[in-house]
């Protein structure tokens, strides 16, 4: 399964690259776009990412009184995952940006537990072999306003509403013991973008997206509560022709929360600390 993965990884980066290049050949350089009108007031471009994702620090824990879990030393996190990302733009006039994205983040592994670990008040004695799921989609709209008046720079400042979709299971081979905590949440994010073009028709570009909150109200909690996103990213791109571009793209993803639910239905008394640090690589195209 390990190996299927890496090497459907490496057939969609090379079909990144296969597919910009034949695009390249089929429509020349100086041909107009293939998806947008000049003489129309908007522009649409799509964006495709393959690659993989490490996650270089991850622990999470379930209860006042549960176990600190280390899903890399623990829960098998110490290899590479697949990665994907998928967003769609919309530019109005000249300064103007509306962008959605879909990031899923579905990592699934497999662990021999080396020790007793509690979660949410259920005990998973050593040597209990489980599975292991830790499901963090997420759903992005962006708006961003370009300060830069070149048409062919940008300097954009916005702002994001994420939508995250989390699962997060823990599980028995034989059944017998599982946990799982989920839901739905909207979170407000802080937006920037940048893209340098050079004379060679190479482009450097960089994107973030981040945000932090401590406190009692200003998180909307009665109890004190702390959350962070930081969504970072350096792409070295090539315009390929009016139709295509083609990037390597380096990301940072992470963040995490600490605090407890008021609300929740149990079991365990709603106590959450989950923290997350990830570094993608991909291979990427634009479609405009």
């Amino acid at each position: 399964m390990k190996v299927g993965a890496r090497f459907m990884t490496v057939l969609l980066c090379s079909y990144v690259l296969v597919a910009s290049s034949v695009f390249a050949q089929e429509h020349e350089c100086g041909a107009g776009s293939l998806l947008n009108d000049p003489d129309k007031p908007f522009d649409f471009r799509g964006s495709l990412e393959i690659g993989f994702i490490d996650v270089i620090s991850h622990t999470i824990q379930f209860g006042e009184n549960g176990t600190e879990f280390d899903y890399i030393d623990e829960g098998g996190q110490d290899i590479l995952f697949r990665f994907n990302r998928l967003t769609a733009e919309l530019a109005l006039g000249r300064r103007h940006t509306l962008i959605l994205l879909f990031q899923p983040l579905n990592i699934q592994t497999e662990a021999l537990l080396r020790r007793d670990v509690v979660i949410d008040d259920l005990i998973f004695p050593e040597n209990t072999a489980v599975k292991l799921r830790y499901g963090f989609d997420f759903w992005r709209l962006s708006y961003l306003y370009d300060f830069w008046k070149q048409k062919d720079r940008e300097l954009s400042i916005g702002l994001s509403l994420q939508i995250r979709n989390a699962s997060i299971s823990f599980r028995s081979y034989d059944g017998t013991l599982f946990r799982v905590n989920q839901g739905v949440g909207p979170v407000p994010i802080f937006k920037f973008r940048t893209r340098i073009p050079f004379s060679n028709g190479m482009w450097f570009g960089s994107e973030v997206d981040g945000f932090y909150a401590s406190g009692r109200y200003i998180t909307g909690s009665e109890n004190d509560f702390v959350g962070s996103i930081l969504d970072a990213s350096l792409r070295l791109g090539f315009e390929l022709n009016k139709s295509f571009d083609t990037f390597l793209n380096i990301r940072y993803i992470g963040g995490g929360a600490r605090g407890t639910e008021e609300d929740d239905p149990g079991p365990g008394d709603g106590y959450t600390e989950n923290w997350l640090h990830t570094v993608s690589v991909t291979l990427g195209t634009y479609i405009k």
